[in-house]
């Protein structure tokens, strides 16, 4: 105690401000890497220049295209993707207080996915403009489902986490039946449930961004009663926080940002998983501070899943999600071991 009471608080305080700006320059970089190495590797590789140039409309005319109508656009709808999927597992990791919470394991992202298999059965020819209000409605239902589930006079962490798992399975089900008993061109366009961003264009982005934005606004708006809630339900009370109202505003945005990624990328897994732990580690639990990084981690990571998808088996690509999946689940079961 002697020895905490002579030590000066200006240096520690120094060393903190010096390792975060560290932390968020390391994080911008990456994302900015990301994105240049996504535009410049796939089936046809292109030197700095040429990327430069596509993008500036200086090169050729392959150079433009391959740029700016093939690459920018998805790797720009990887970057919404990640950020959404991410906030929203810090979202929901922060109102369960469970470490293995995220939008896939609560069941949140299998709502949107079916919803979308629905339209997608009924019209195989349904546009993006439609898709993502319909995945935002599923994921709002099924966050509704998970949150009814749990409720008795108010809700716990631990069963509205349980609810989740258990409305997980359901929907799951729920999506093998759709794609069962669809025909073969319908089987084809349901593809993108194993989560990828084959063939996404321009009028995805413009569709998909908005939600993301709006989304990740309400996000920082509810970090200091996230903070808040994180002391728990009693001292949250006392505080004179509206826990249920949080809570509520809290998975519904994480619905927000599930149904746009649904929308966009289809199954997506485990991104919202890792990334806030990642961030926790660097910048502790302050959701001011903890979702905005999230937000540019859960870019960079689904960049680079993105990229690798696109370049491991050239000129095909696999499944974005199985190579999040790749990534997730042992970490998912580093968690299930440490912290349970």
């Amino acid at each position: 105690m002697q020895q905490h009471a002579t030590t000066p608080t200006a240096t520690p305080s120094r060393s903190n401000s010096g390792r975060e700006v560290a932390v968020w320059g390391f994080a911008v970089l990456l994302l900015v890497l990301a994105v240049f190495a996504a535009l410049s590797f796939g089936a046809t590789t292109l030197s700095p220049l040429q990327v430069i140039d596509g993008l500036l409309d200086n090169g050729t005319t392959l150079d433009r295209v391959v740029v700016w109508e093939i690459r920018l656009p998805r790797v720009l709808l990887a970057v919404v993707v990640g950020a959404s999927l991410a906030v929203a597992g810090a979202l929901l990791q922060g109102v369960t207080r469970n470490p293995l919470a995220d939008p896939t394991v609560l069941g949140i992202t299998a709502g949107g996915a079916l919803a979308v298999s629905i339209a997608i059965k009924i019209s195989a020819d349904i546009g993006p403009a439609w898709l993502t209000p319909i995945a935002f409605l599923g994921t709002f239902l099924a966050a509704a489902l998970v949150y009814g589930m749990s409720w008795r006079g108010g809700v716990s962490p631990v069963r509205l986490a349980l609810s989740g798992v258990a409305v997980a399975a359901l929907l799951t089900a729920g999506i093998n039946a759709m794609l069962v008993t669809s025909n073969l061109s319908t089987q084809s366009a349901l593809s993108w449930l194993a989560g990828g961003l084959f063939g996404r264009g321009w009028d995805d982005l413009q569709v998909t961004w908005p939600y993301a934005v709006v989304g990740i606004t309400a996000a920082m708006l509810l970090a200091r009663n996230m903070n808040i809630l994180a002391l728990g339900d009693e001292p949250a009370q006392s505080l004179g926080l509206s826990v249920e109202r949080t809570r509520v505003f809290a998975v519904a945005t994480a619905a927000l940002l599930a149904g746009a990624s649904v929308a966009a990328a289809g199954m997506v897994a485990f991104v919202g998983l890792v990334i806030p732990h990642i961030c926790r580690t660097f910048i502790g639990d302050d959701h001011r501070k903890l979702i905005p990084l999230s937000a540019l981690l859960g870019a960079s990571l689904v960049v680079y899943a993105d990229l690798f998808a696109r370049v491991i088996v050239a000129p095909s690509e696999i499944p974005l999600g199985i190579v999040t999946a790749v990534v997730g689940a042992p970490f998912l079961l580093y968690l299930v071991r440490a912290k349970t």
